[in-house]
């Protein structure tokens, strides 16, 4: 298993934004990305996470370069963040 977590800096009045982002492109990652096993919406004061389940590091380094990830996802959430996103990759132990 493996684990994709991105934190998303958004302002408040931009998070049903972010939100519906996550919800419009969750049931294609979920049908479509190879290894791909859960992703789940973490909110907080301080930011909003999302967490994508994978078989692989494999996997979640190729999401990444996909065009659902680059061009779709990214696309869509850019003008609604105030800095870049902190994207890690955990392989579980």
């Amino acid at each position: 298993m493996a684990y994709l977590e991105i934190t998303l800096h958004v302002d408040p009045a931009n998070r049903p934004a972010a939100t519906s982002v996550y919800t419009k492109y969750k049931r294609q990652f979920l049908e479509t990305v190879t290894g791909a096993t859960s992703k789940e919406l973490l909110a907080r004061d301080e930011d909003v996470q999302v967490l994508h389940g994978f078989r692989s590091v494999a996997d979640a380094n190729a999401y990444l370069s996909s065009a659902l990830f680059t061009k779709d996802v990214v696309g869509d959430l850019a003008p609604l963040l105030r800095t870049d996103p902190d994207v890690r990759v955990y392989d579980t132990v």
